[in-house]
């Protein structure tokens, strides 16, 4: 599994099925505006000392689909510039959205990992259900996300109401399969983290065993506890060790990040 897509999977790790799921669909987005950034640090644990493996940020931009209004979401990963030595890893991950619906319209990743390098580009069609990739025409659901848009779609969540083992449905495509993803709400509680103290919704993806997780609900994912949702703390075991990411800056967020009680001294 290449670099970046170990970090997305962190928000969503599923197993593939066939044919349609329930899914979050037609989100009205009240988390985020054009212009936000959200910087992360993604650190590697192996032997009880978590080095810092790599950096990942996620940008919003204006954007324009066929004459319809959009944005464009785009994560960026890097290695460690003190490993690239040992393994260069440049990868970009970008999605256009209906602005209103979150939707997809395309989703391309270019893939630079080392010697290997890649591009491929998805084009959705949400009224026929259907993604077309170079490799062919497949079937999605009622609403099928990528994994970018998935992850700004489930910020919109209103959690005011929930109770403790909620489960959130949503499906998205990836590398010729339908993934269905659900996350179960946790509560609320308080993280400090690199950046801050923070008030938090906890949250715990369900994990299939397979060549990186060992499977279950081993994850967790905490967001803060405001109206704009951003993970601020991703910690999970692997096969071998374990990996945590942590949220080390952000700017243009759409609402005040009241959720941070103060601010960890530098």
């Amino acid at each position: 599994m290449v670099f970046l897509q170990i970090f997305l999977s962190l928000f969503f790790f599923t197993q593939p099925i066939r044919g349609n799921s329930n899914g979050i669909c037609n989100q009205v987005n009240t988390s985020f505006n054009a212009g936000e950034k959200v910087d992360y640090i993604i650190y590697y644990n192996v032997i009880g000392l978590y080095v810092n493996a790599g950096r990942a940020d996620f940008t919003v931009k204006n954007s324009n689909w066929n004459g319809s209004d959009a944005y464009t979401l785009t994560c960026n990963g890097k290695s460690n510039m003190k490993y690239d030595w040992i393994f260069k890893v440049r990868d970009k991950y970008q999605s256009v959205v209906d602005a209103k619906s979150l939707l997809p319209y395309q989703f391309t990743r270019e893939i630079n990992e080392g010697s290997f390098h890649q591009k491929q580009e998805a084009l959705y069609n949400q009224k026929a259900n259907t993604v077309t990739t170079e490799a062919g025409t497949f079937k999605g659901a009622d609403c099928t996300f990528d994994v970018i848009s998935a992850i700004y779609a489930a910020r919109n969540i209103n959690y005011s109401n929930s109770q403790v083992n909620d489960k959130f449905f949503l499906s998205f495509f990836l590398d010729k399969e339908l993934y269905p993803s659900y996350f179960k709400f946790l509560g609320r509680s308080e993280i400090t983290t690199r950046y801050g103290r923070f008030k938090v919704i906890k949250l715990a993806p369900l994990l299939v065993k397979g060549s990186m997780f060992e499977g279950g609900e081993k994850m967790t994912v905490w967001v803060t506890d405001d109206d704009n949702h951003i993970p601020v703390r991703i910690e999970t075991p692997i096969i071998v060790g374990s990996i945590k990411v942590d949220m080390v800056g952000y700017q243009n967020l759409r609402h005040p990040l009241t959720s941070l009680i103060e601010l960890v001294n530098e």
